[in-house]
Protein backbone atom coordinates (compact mmCIF):
# COMPACT_ATOMS: atom_id res chain seq x y z
CA UNK A 1 0.00 0.00 0.00
CA UNK A 2 1.54 3.32 -0.97
CA UNK A 3 2.43 5.39 2.13
CA UNK A 4 -0.17 8.36 1.24
CA UNK A 5 0.60 11.57 2.98
CA UNK A 6 -2.49 14.80 3.29
CA UNK A 7 -1.49 18.30 2.94
CA UNK A 8 -3.33 19.94 6.27
CA UNK A 9 -2.65 23.30 5.74
CA UNK A 10 -4.15 25.76 8.40
CA UNK A 11 -6.93 28.15 7.13
CA UNK A 12 -6.53 26.57 3.66
CA UNK A 13 -8.94 25.60 1.04
CA UNK A 14 -9.78 22.42 -0.37
CA UNK A 15 -11.13 20.34 -3.05
CA UNK A 16 -12.78 16.52 -1.78
CA UNK A 17 -14.25 14.12 -3.33
CA UNK A 18 -16.49 11.25 -1.00
CA UNK A 19 -17.75 8.54 -2.72
CA UNK A 20 -19.88 5.44 -1.53
CA UNK A 21 -19.10 2.07 -0.95
CA UNK A 22 -19.18 0.24 -3.80
CA UNK A 23 -20.26 3.18 -5.85
CA UNK A 24 -23.91 2.53 -4.87
CA UNK A 25 -26.50 5.00 -5.77
CA UNK A 26 -27.50 5.96 -2.15
CA UNK A 27 -28.23 9.40 -3.03
CA UNK A 28 -31.04 9.14 -5.45
CA UNK A 29 -32.61 8.58 -3.00
CA UNK A 30 -34.20 12.03 -1.52
CA UNK A 31 -33.88 10.36 2.68
CA UNK A 32 -30.20 10.05 1.75
CA UNK A 33 -29.88 13.59 0.26
CA UNK A 34 -31.34 14.72 3.30
CA UNK A 35 -29.61 13.22 5.66
CA UNK A 36 -26.00 13.99 4.47
CA UNK A 37 -27.08 17.84 4.76
CA UNK A 38 -28.44 17.20 8.13
CA UNK A 39 -24.57 15.88 9.08
CA UNK A 40 -22.82 18.49 7.09
CA UNK A 41 -24.97 21.44 8.79
CA UNK A 42 -24.26 19.13 12.29
CA UNK A 43 -20.28 19.31 11.92
CA UNK A 44 -20.23 22.90 11.16
CA UNK A 45 -21.68 23.74 13.57
CA UNK A 46 -19.13 22.00 16.01
CA UNK A 47 -16.39 22.87 13.95
CA UNK A 48 -17.11 25.52 11.26
CA UNK A 49 -15.92 25.65 7.92
CA UNK A 50 -17.02 27.36 5.15
CA UNK A 51 -18.55 24.98 2.00
CA UNK A 52 -17.69 27.07 -0.95
CA UNK A 53 -19.13 25.12 -3.70
CA UNK A 54 -20.40 21.45 -3.94
CA UNK A 55 -22.38 18.80 -5.72
CA UNK A 56 -24.18 15.07 -4.19
CA UNK A 57 -24.33 12.76 -7.65
CA UNK A 58 -26.08 9.60 -6.85
CA UNK A 59 -22.62 8.05 -5.75
CA UNK A 60 -20.29 10.24 -4.75
CA UNK A 61 -19.90 13.60 -3.65
CA UNK A 62 -17.59 16.56 -4.67
CA UNK A 63 -16.62 19.69 -2.42
CA UNK A 64 -14.94 22.57 -2.07
CA UNK A 65 -14.13 24.07 1.99
CA UNK A 66 -12.22 26.25 3.11
CA UNK A 67 -11.23 26.15 7.06
CA UNK A 68 -11.25 28.58 9.65
CA UNK A 69 -7.73 30.84 10.05
CA UNK A 70 -5.78 28.44 12.24
CA UNK A 71 -7.65 25.38 12.08
CA UNK A 72 -6.75 22.28 9.46
CA UNK A 73 -8.55 19.24 10.55
CA UNK A 74 -10.43 18.65 7.30
CA UNK A 75 -10.05 15.01 8.01
CA UNK A 76 -11.92 14.61 11.03
CA UNK A 77 -15.00 17.05 10.13
CA UNK A 78 -15.13 14.38 6.97
CA UNK A 79 -14.69 11.24 9.34
CA UNK A 80 -17.88 12.91 11.77
CA UNK A 81 -20.01 13.77 8.56
CA UNK A 82 -19.71 9.90 7.20
CA UNK A 83 -19.77 8.57 10.40
CA UNK A 84 -23.10 10.39 11.63
CA UNK A 85 -24.90 9.91 8.07
CA UNK A 86 -24.37 6.30 7.91
CA UNK A 87 -25.26 5.57 11.45
CA UNK A 88 -28.45 7.58 10.80
CA UNK A 89 -29.24 6.04 7.16
CA UNK A 90 -28.94 2.56 9.13
CA UNK A 91 -31.63 3.78 11.59
CA UNK A 92 -33.81 4.77 9.22
CA UNK A 93 -33.68 1.40 7.30
CA UNK A 94 -30.88 2.04 4.71
CA UNK A 95 -28.73 -0.64 3.87
CA UNK A 96 -25.10 -1.73 3.67
CA UNK A 97 -23.08 -3.37 1.54
CA UNK A 98 -20.68 -6.17 2.19
CA UNK A 99 -17.38 -5.47 4.06
CA UNK A 100 -14.51 -7.50 4.61
CA UNK A 101 -13.55 -9.06 7.91
CA UNK A 102 -11.17 -6.85 8.19
CA UNK A 103 -13.25 -3.84 7.25
CA UNK A 104 -15.84 -5.48 10.33
CA UNK A 105 -12.71 -5.66 12.78
CA UNK A 106 -12.50 -1.77 12.14
CA UNK A 107 -15.99 -0.80 13.12
CA UNK A 108 -16.67 -0.26 9.35
CA UNK A 109 -19.55 -0.19 7.16
CA UNK A 110 -20.48 -0.61 4.15
CA UNK A 111 -21.49 2.76 3.47
CA UNK A 112 -18.94 4.81 1.99
CA UNK A 113 -15.52 3.76 1.17
CA UNK A 114 -12.45 3.96 3.36
CA UNK A 115 -11.04 6.64 2.47
CA UNK A 116 -11.67 10.12 0.42
CA UNK A 117 -9.48 11.97 -2.12
CA UNK A 118 -8.90 15.69 -0.90
CA UNK A 119 -6.39 18.70 -3.36
CA UNK A 120 -5.01 21.23 -2.04
CA UNK A 121 -6.34 24.36 -3.72
CA UNK A 122 -3.10 26.13 -5.16
CA UNK A 123 -4.21 29.70 -6.16
CA UNK A 124 -6.73 31.29 -7.88
CA UNK A 125 -6.81 29.43 -11.30
CA UNK A 126 -6.99 26.21 -9.82
CA UNK A 127 -9.61 27.28 -7.16
CA UNK A 128 -11.77 28.37 -10.36
CA UNK A 129 -11.08 25.20 -11.84
CA UNK A 130 -12.08 23.18 -8.88
CA UNK A 131 -15.30 24.85 -8.59
CA UNK A 132 -16.39 24.65 -12.22
CA UNK A 133 -15.75 20.81 -12.16
CA UNK A 134 -18.03 20.67 -9.64
CA UNK A 135 -21.09 22.85 -11.35
CA UNK A 136 -20.23 20.59 -14.69
CA UNK A 137 -20.02 17.39 -12.80
CA UNK A 138 -23.85 16.22 -13.10
CA UNK A 139 -23.56 17.41 -17.62
CA UNK A 140 -19.97 15.17 -17.46
CA UNK A 141 -21.97 12.05 -15.63
CA UNK A 142 -24.75 12.03 -18.22
CA UNK A 143 -27.44 13.05 -15.43
CA UNK A 144 -28.70 16.11 -17.23
CA UNK A 145 -27.88 18.60 -20.37
CA UNK A 146 -27.48 21.74 -18.45
CA UNK A 147 -25.88 22.65 -14.91
CA UNK A 148 -28.87 24.65 -13.93
CA UNK A 149 -30.51 21.21 -14.02
CA UNK A 150 -29.38 19.52 -11.22
CA UNK A 151 -30.81 20.58 -8.19
CA UNK A 152 -28.24 18.89 -5.99
CA UNK A 153 -25.05 21.27 -6.53
CA UNK A 154 -24.59 25.09 -5.47
CA UNK A 155 -24.46 26.20 -8.97
CA UNK A 156 -27.78 28.25 -8.73
CA UNK A 157 -26.45 30.40 -5.50
CA UNK A 158 -23.23 30.68 -7.76
CA UNK A 159 -25.85 32.42 -10.46
CA UNK A 160 -27.29 34.20 -8.16
CA UNK A 161 -24.34 35.74 -6.89
CA UNK A 162 -23.34 36.27 -10.77
CA UNK A 163 -20.66 34.36 -11.30
CA UNK A 164 -21.97 31.75 -13.63
CA UNK A 165 -25.07 33.11 -16.40
CA UNK A 166 -27.76 30.99 -16.16
CA UNK A 167 -26.46 28.87 -19.26
CA UNK A 168 -22.91 28.48 -18.45
CA UNK A 169 -22.37 25.42 -20.80
CA UNK A 170 -25.83 24.55 -21.46
CA UNK A 171 -27.40 23.33 -24.77
CA UNK A 172 -30.98 24.45 -24.32
CA UNK A 173 -32.33 26.37 -27.22
CA UNK A 174 -29.66 24.36 -29.58
CA UNK A 175 -26.48 25.84 -28.12
CA UNK A 176 -23.49 23.96 -28.78
CA UNK A 177 -20.54 25.03 -25.69
CA UNK A 178 -17.37 24.51 -26.28
CA UNK A 179 -16.76 22.67 -23.09
CA UNK A 180 -13.30 23.30 -21.62
CA UNK A 181 -10.72 19.64 -21.95
CA UNK A 182 -9.83 20.20 -18.72
CA UNK A 183 -13.90 19.99 -17.41
CA UNK A 184 -14.02 16.43 -19.51
CA UNK A 185 -11.27 15.28 -18.39
CA UNK A 186 -11.17 16.58 -14.03
CA UNK A 187 -9.09 16.56 -11.67
CA UNK A 188 -6.02 16.52 -11.00
CA UNK A 189 -5.72 19.27 -13.71
CA UNK A 190 -1.85 18.82 -14.74
CA UNK A 191 -0.46 21.68 -16.70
Amino acid sequence: MPNYVRRYTPGGTFFFTVVTHLRRRLFDAERARSLLHEAVLAVKRDRPFELVATVLLPDHWHCVWTLPEGDFDYSKRLGIIKSRFSKQWLVVGGQAAPVSAARVKHRERGVWQKRFWEHKIRDERDFIRHVNYIHYNPVKHGLVRCPHDWPYSSFQRWVNEGYYAEDWLCDCGGKTPAIPEELRRGPPFVE
